[in-house]
């Protein structure tokens, strides 16, 4: 029994995995309807998170944006050799974003963001066949960042700031394949930490080598989010003392890892504007996740993760068909930072395909509606879990995942 509660702490840990393959890319709407392009594109306060360097170089002396976005996520796994079959029926997300700019001068622009890097929701039927890695999970990072821009010469401007980050998680799953107590009821346990913060940095640099190109870089920094008052709270255990699973408080770290993107943007034929940017998130970062035990009866545990760096091409058009209409399309191929052997329900990430389009309205000339669409498709994958543990030996988890994502975004713009 020794070895069953000892693996049960292992997959308890393995479960803040989630964080890492969960970065949602949706900051802006009208970057979102170009392939989620924006380092290298001059056209509103969305550059708050994209490049705030570009902020110098905005016509408008002020501009906010603001938006939301509608994740409607599917997920189907199935196991091929028992038949074993399972869908999940999240609650629809909502990532959000409010930017805001003001130049005080010809070479000095100031910014302020709020919005959402990170974030999921995944629920599976309790019980299902892979109910011991993961029954529900729940993540929130908001980002606060404000921000200067400095324009060093009329082509040339560097900007950046820092940023305050505050996180929850809520997660659920049962304590192994089998365990319940006398009622036949699954024994649980449901982690919940609220409230962790952190600083990080953002900084950029944009250069307009002519009136029609611009080239822009960003780098934002890594951030550890330190949980060090979670819970733990255990429900349906056994009463014996062979699975002493007493409430008791956690400690973990939960890596956002850095990312570095560069990209261009031309303007042709008078109005076309072509955008390709280049991401790379060091998902490296993401060796391994310790978990820290209050109550000394549960061992602390180590647990390997070995997520590699993973990489993004976006492209992105952009049309001013009349003085009304902007139209915007785009497409975007997003690399999986999860290797063989570690791929977790929580995080059912494959290599990904965004197809992108939207548009603007210009309902006058300070008042703008931004609207987007994104299809994420996900390749399927055979794929399996091989860190989960009962009595000493390696019991995989796998199967065959397909997943998907309809994410319609709106957004409004404010200028002067």
């Amino acid at each position: 029994m020794k070895k069953v509660l000892l693996s049960a702490v292992l997959v308890l840990a393995s479960t803040f995995a989630f964080a890492g393959g969960y970065r949602v890319s949706l900051q802006g709407q009208k970057a979102l309807a170009m392939g989620h392009t924006g380092v290298a594109v001059i056209n509103s306060s969305e550059l708050v998170f994209f490049n705030p360097s570009g902020l110098a170089f905005l016509e408008d002396k002020l501009h906010i944006s603001a938006g939301v976005s509608g994740v409607f996520s599917n997920v189907a796994y199935q196991n091929t050799s028992t038949g074993a079959f399972a869908e999940t029926d999240s609650p629809v997300g909502t990532p959000f974003y409010l930017y805001a700019s003001y130049q005080a001068n010809d070479w000095l622009t100031f910014g302020l963001g709020v919005y959402t890097p990170y974030g999921s929701r995944v629920e599976y039927e309790d019980d299902w066949a892979g109910s011991h890695l993961v029954n529900n999970i729940e993540l929130r990072a908001i980002f606060v960042q404000p921000t200067v821009s400095f324009k060093i010469t009329d082509n040339f401007s560097i900007g950046g700031g820092p940023i305050w980050v505050t996180g929850n998680v809520n997660f659920n799953r049962n304590l192994s394949r089998t365990l319940t107590d006398l009622e036949g009821n699954r024994s649980e346990v449901t982690i919940d930490a609220s409230g962790v913060t952190n600083w990080g940095w953002v900084a950029s640099a944009t250069l307009k080598p002519t009136e029609q190109l611009t080239i822009g870089a960003t780098y934002r920094s890594e951030i550890i989010l330190d949980a060090d008052d979670g819970t733990a709270e255990f429900e349906n255990i056994p009463n014996s003392p062979l699975t002493p699973f007493n409430d008791t408080a956690i400690s973990a770290s939960l890596p956002l890892p850095a990312e570095m993107t560069v990209g261009l943007s031309y303007e042709f034929c008078d109005k076309w504007t072509f955008a390709f940017d280049f991401n790379r998130t060091f998902w490296d970062v993401y060796e391994s996740l310790d978990i820290d035990f209050a109550d000394p009866n549960i061992p602390d545990s180590v647990n390997p993760r070995n997520y590699k760096n993973a990489s993004t091409y976006r492209f992105g058009l952009q049309f001013d068909a009349t003085s009304q209409f902007t139209l915007r399309a785009g497409y975007y191929f997003d690399e999986s930072p999860i290797q063989p052997g570690f791929f977790a329900p929580e995080t059912p990430r494959n290599d990904s395909n965004g197809y992108t389009a939207g548009l603007t309205f210009n309902v006058n000339s300070r008042l703008q509606i931004d609207a987007s669409f994104l299809y994420l498709h996900f390749k399927e994958v055979d794929a399996s879990y091989d860190s989960y543990f009962e009595n000493g030996q390696a019991v995989p988890f796998e199967g065959s995942y397909k997943n998907n994502a309809f994410i319609p975004g709106l957004g409004v713009s404010y200028r002067m």
